[in-house]
């Protein structure tokens, strides 16, 4: 069998980079597979330009991007033709390479730029700006500028789909992406399960143990933790309840000092934590220590990691009653206690039947993660190495 050599664009942990754990996840799972011979993880460099590690044989990790630099085409471009893989694989989102514009378009060209090179490129695109609020992701709230944004966007969408294959992770995507830009490369890719533990045992909690509430992710433009730190208070109100809030997370590049400013305004508030950065060899602890997984959110900008990982857990889920959301929820069998976005009182009232309904909390467990196990991160493995075009890979 011959066996392929891959190059994946994309961040790794310990990277803070977005992305970073899917890329981890999928790397992990493609390095397993018997048609793969290496696998070259072009990253970012660091911030204190520490070494990567992998744990697989097959990995090799190479930085060769920096963050808002606007070299990044280039150094990648060089870097691919030094390694000369089969394909190209690009774990991609619009602020992937940056945080300010220019960086971040450029980068974007990437794909486009060793299509015409000759390589193999195949791109997984997390978001679309067409389903994008750009108000709420951090964008901007000038109408005039969402305008010239979209427009931006539509270009550098437009190069994007270059690429050989382009695989977005919701089916509504599909749909939006071929009527608009005409072009018949566009793929479904299942965002998939990162890591499916054994069933959870689902004991009944001790009375005198308290009731971790978690929200996990990057905050600060649509999710925003104000909201769940609020419902609690109301809650404890009503209710004597032992609650715990955890925040698991950083701020969203978009925008730094978001946590910090909410740790100083709500520093009244009891059992509020706030972990910061969280390992991936932490990940596990925080999810099963936790009693219900909420989602905070104004808005969606794509499928979402942290759902296929509650449900991994067996995790009940707290969610906003969004369109891509539920979408998601529906296609691949979740479920929740919904609340409508950005209502304190709603949140509340949803969090109050999970917390005090412990059949019900279960009930919403089982099926997450019988959600979770139904779509592997090996069995989206398998759907890219089709997309690479090896053919006996199923």
């Amino acid at each position: 069998m011959t066996k392929i050599k891959i190059a994946i664009v994309s961040p790794y942990p310990p990277s803070e980079v977005t992305l970073n754990e899917y890329g981890y996840h999928l790397i992990k799972h493609l390095a397993r597979k018997e048609e793969v011979g290496e696998i070259v993880v072009l990253t970012n460099h660091l911030p204190d330009n520490s070494a990567y590690s992998s744990e697989h044989r097959k990995v090799r990790l190479v930085p060769c991007w920096s963050f808002n630099s606007w070299k990044n085409p280039v150094s990648i471009l060089n870097q691919v033709k030094h390694e000369k893989p089969d394909v190209v694989l690009f774990n991609l989102q619009f602020l992937l390479f940056a945080d300010k514009k220019v960086p971040a378009a450029l980068g974007l060209m990437t794909p486009m730029l060793l299509k015409w090179k000759g390589y193999h490129t195949v791109t997984l695109l997390h978001n679309i700006l067409e389903q994008v609020d750009l108000g709420s992701a951090g964008f901007t709230d000038n109408k005039l500028l969402q305008k010239i944004y979209q427009l931006i966007g539509n270009t550098l969408t437009t190069m994007i789909l270059q690429s050989d294959v382009v695989g977005v992770t919701i089916e509504k995507y599909v749909e939006v992406l071929r009527n608009k830009y005409k072009k018949d490369n566009i793929a479904l890719i299942p965002h998939g399960t990162f890591d499916i533990p054994k069933m959870p045992s689902f004991d009944k909690l001790d009375k005198k143990e308290s009731l971790k509430v978690m929200t996990f992710g990057k905050f600060g433009t649509y999710k925003k933790v104000e909201i769940l730190i609020e419902a609690v208070e109301k809650l404890r109100q009503k209710r004597d309840l032992n609650i715990e809030v955890v925040i698991a997370g950083t701020d969203s590049p978009n925008v730094p000092g978001y946590l910090a400013g909410v740790q100083e305004t709500y520093r009244h508030v009891p059992d509020l934590t706030f972990t910061g950065y969280v390992p991936e060899e932490d990940v596990e602890r925080i999810f099963k220590e936790s009693t219900v997984v909420v989602f905070p959110y104004t808005s969606t900008t794509g499928s979402s990691g942290v759902l296929h990982q509650a449900g991994s857990y067996g995790k009940a889920a707290v969610l906003p009653r969004l369109g891509d959301l539920e979408r998601l929820m529906d296609s691949e069998g979740y479920c929740g206690s919904y609340f409508e976005p950005e209502s304190v009182e709603s949140l509340a009232n949803a969090l109050e039947m999970v917390l005090t309904d412990e059949e019900y909390r279960h009930a919403l467990g089982v099926k997450n993660y019988r959600a979770s196990t139904s779509l592997g991160m090996s069995d989206i493995a398998d759907w890219y190495l089709i997309h690479f075009g090896v053919s006996h890979a199923a």
